[in-house]
């Protein structure tokens, strides 16, 4: 496997994929907190409409991101912006795999196939740079609109983990999906 020393620049034709850079703290307060947004990624908010989000708690998400030694862990700029962040983790070099996920903070972009476009990217340069053999992603089952981004991508759903995720006071499923290179190679 050849995992890079430093994030590289990744290039759709609508997006960029770049390193966290300071004045991504700003990009977040922008995005605010969305309470879908949050639900989509685990979370249980305790707002009904998207709120702003303060120059604190943009630096602290800040400070948790760039303290990742990660170089698969991406800023992703659409229109010059800061609209989300991917990344490929929990690499097992043994077994040539690793896990994806992928999060937009901005709902402006939610619905125009950015989220496709990205996880096409990450999983090409995961397969054919990397060397990886599996990339694997967990999701949750009332997530549909990354369920159908990830299938057309190529992801196959797996199985799933019932009631793992305690979202808003239920439980939930998650969804187990994953792509060998070989499948990308043969055109899926």
């Amino acid at each position: 496997m050849r995992i890079p020393g430093t994030t590289p620049h990744l290039r759709t034709p609508r997006t960029l994929l770049r390193p966290f850079r300071p004045d991504d703290v700003d990009g977040m307060i922008r995005c605010g907190k969305d309470p879908e947004i949050v639900r989509m990624f685990g979370g249980s908010p305790d707002f009904d409409e998207p709120v702003p989000m303060s120059r604190d708690e943009a630096s602290a998400w800040f400070e948790h991101v760039t303290a990742d030694a990660n170089p698969l862990h991406w800023a992703v700029q659409h229109d010059g912006r800061f609209i989300g962040t991917a990344r490929l983790h929990g690499v097992v070099e043994d077994d040539r795999r690793a896990r994806y996920a992928v999060g937009f903070h901005d709902r402006v972009v939610l619905g125009r196939g950015l989220g496709l476009e990205v996880t096409r990217a990450v999983a090409t340069y995961g397969f054919t740079v990397v060397g990886l053999h599996r990339i694997d992603l967990r999701v949750l089952a009332y997530n549909t609109r990354a369920i159908r981004c990830y299938r057309r991508a190529g992801f196959v759903e797996e199985g799933r983990e019932r009631e793992s995720a305690f979202v808003d006071g239920t439980w939930h499923d998650d969804v187990i999906m994953a792509m060998l290179e070989h499948e990308v190679a043969a055109g899926r």
